[in-house]
């Protein structure tokens, strides 16, 4: 049997290729040119030719994109079977898709896709027989379907929400606090946020972002000094409180939690941007007048280390150090040595995909 026989007997029933078709000739491929760019790193010399095209907002680039689009989709509308694959993909992914619920007090939250809307909508839902309703709708927020949301997050009395808006596809969010009552925004606007959560704590929140550009929302300006900081609700961005930065390691990623108490708030710095894939991971007493962080791990390696939770003064944590599917260990900062740390659940023949606490019950899925 020839690869386009296999191709008809794998295919014929679900999309009636045919082999036989003539292909229509390919568009001439456009020329990409080339600039004489050279780079020196540490005594090598780097050729980058196509440099001029990380300029995303020249003329001439756009010109490119739209050259090469010509030649993909010229290709691409030559091919039969797209719009019965199309038809079927939706078929398969046409069916109400819920999350898991987020409970504040007798509410509960939750997002819910009818089946093929391109955004998830929130609902909000009083007690386990209400009746569910429209909280957010992200698919209203631009004309164009382009905004999205990124970040939901409900603070501990349920009054409030953070929610965080992509635009275009950017990585850039802006965080709006919304009335959950009244479901209206409040003034707050939190801007140049990336690589960030929102972790209620008090009257505010924590969350991370860069130092704004001189020259406006610059995407593609290099990001250094990933910062932490403090919002209190009802009060403008510049009167934030800064919790941590490192202007010493400008390229790493600094990110925060708060425990289910909101006692402790839980700080974790990677550096990918150095080849390593681990993390490290420190906290900070918020009942304690004392800013600063006391480590759990402070040296950055390829193993990875997240805090699930405090039990009491001790935390939990799910790690791969020394347990490559992954285990969970009981932290005390009295005795913070690695040999003091104790297994509470040791590492398995399966891996350990994810671990949560809830009830007072420590809750963990396996693949």
């Amino acid at each position: 049997m020839t690869r386009c026989q296999h191709a008809v007997a794998v295919f014929t029933v679900a999309l009636s290729v045919s082999c036989s078709a003539p292909s229509p000739a390919p568009m001439a491929y456009p020329v990409s040119k080339k600039v004489d760019q050279v780079d020196n790193y540490h005594g090598v010399s780097v050729p980058d030719p196509y440099r001029w095209l990380e300029d995303d907002r020249s003329a001439e680039t756009a010109a490119w994109v739209e050259a090469q689009n010509a030649v993909t989709f010229a290709h691409l509308d030559t091919i039969s079977f797209r719009p019965k694959l199309k038809s079927r993909l939706e078929q398969l992914f046409n069916y109400p898709k819920f999350s898991e619920p987020v409970r504040r007090g007798t509410t509960y939250f939750f997002s819910k896709n009818d089946g093929l809307q391109n955004q998830a909508v929130l609902y909000r839902q009083q007690g386990l027989d209400g009746t569910p309703e429209v909280l957010l709708d992200p698919n209203t927020l631009s004309p164009d379907g382009t905004t999205k949301l990124s970040v939901f997050a409900v603070s501990t009395d349920g009054r409030l929400a953070i929610y965080g808006l992509s635009e275009g596809g950017s990585d850039w969010l802006e965080y709006r606090v919304l009335d959950v009552a009244t479901k209206q925004s409040l003034a707050d606007v939190v801007d140049w946020v990336k690589v960030s959560g929102a972790a209620w704590a008090g009257k505010g929140f924590f969350y991370s972002r860069y130092p704004a550009s001189d020259t406006g929302k610059d995407l593609s300006a290099k990001n250094i000094d990933h910062q932490v900081y403090y919002h209190r609700v009802g009060t403008p961005q510049s009167a934030d409180e800064l919790v941590f930065s490192d202007p010493a390691n400008p390229e790493r990623f600094h990110t925060v939690e708060v425990t289910e108490d909101e006692r402790f708030l839980i700080l974790t710095v990677s550096d990918r941007g150095k080849g390593k894939k681990g993390n490290a991971v420190y906290f900070r007493d918020l009942t304690s007048r004392s800013k600063t962080f006391t480590p759990i791990v402070d040296e950055i390696g390829d193993d990875t280390f997240n805090v699930i939770d405090n039990v009491g003064d001790r935390f939990l944590v799910h790690t791969d150090r020394k347990a490559p599917n992954g285990r969970v260990f009981l932290f005390d900062p009295k005795a913070p040595a690695e040999s003091a740390w104790r297994d509470v659940l040791p590492e398995r023949p399966e891996p350990l995909d994810g671990v949560a606490t809830g009830g007072g019950k420590l809750f963990a899925s396996y693949l």
